[in-house]
């Protein structure tokens, strides 16, 4: 069966996200051997895929982190790109994360109505997202930082509550661009 592919293209940070960090077990201080997924966000991502989402992993860390997190949890043909800080030299909000992800979907300037930036950290995605000029889309699942904005950029375009939330959300953009 072949999915139509969906107008609204998905970039996506991991964790906090998809990824419950308090569960992460690394070796040293940065390499991530394995983590558990939050409460629905497997089932979550991989739905949104069946339906014929793209989705692009935005994430800060190292790519071996990403790939033994998501190779675990059976994630990894999820992503039709991977961009990565380790990879790209910068960290988010850097414009040059956002643009390596526009890059690597094949997407130009005046795809940007229809790229989301789903992520957890004010500071870095959804400011990041903002600054980009992509609508952004804050997951408050965890009470691990903060989500009180420093800048007029760190308000998220929507805010949801859990991976759960995400499809409804989704498909409501997908009708408003349609």
């Amino acid at each position: 069966m072949t999915v139509d592919k969906k107008k609204i293209v998905l970039f996506t940070d991991i964790g906090d996200t998809i990824i419950d960090e308090n569960t992460e077990v690394k070796e040293g201080d940065d390499l991530v051997l394995r983590a558990e997924c939050i409460p629905g966000a497997r089932e979550t991502y991989l739905k949104l895929h069946e339906d014929g989402y793209r989705i692009a992993m935005v994430a800060d860390g190292l790519a071996a982190s990403f790939r033994n997190t998501m190779r675990r949890h059976g994630l990894t043909h999820i992503f039709d790109a991977w961009i990565i800080s380790e990879e790209v030299g910068e960290a988010k909000p850097s414009a040059a994360m956002f643009r390596a992800a526009m890059d690597a979907m094949g997407l130009s300037e005046t795809d940007k109505y229809r790229v989301v930036m789903i992520g957890n950290n004010v500071t870095r995605d959804i400011r990041g997202g903002n600054r980009f000029g992509i609508r952004t889309i804050l997951i408050d699942w965890s009470s691990r930082r903060s989500f009180e904005p420093e800048l007029p950029e760190d308000v998220p375009t929507y805010r949801i509550h859990r991976p759960e939330d995400l499809p409804a959300l989704l498909d409501r953009l997908e009708k408003e661009i349609s």
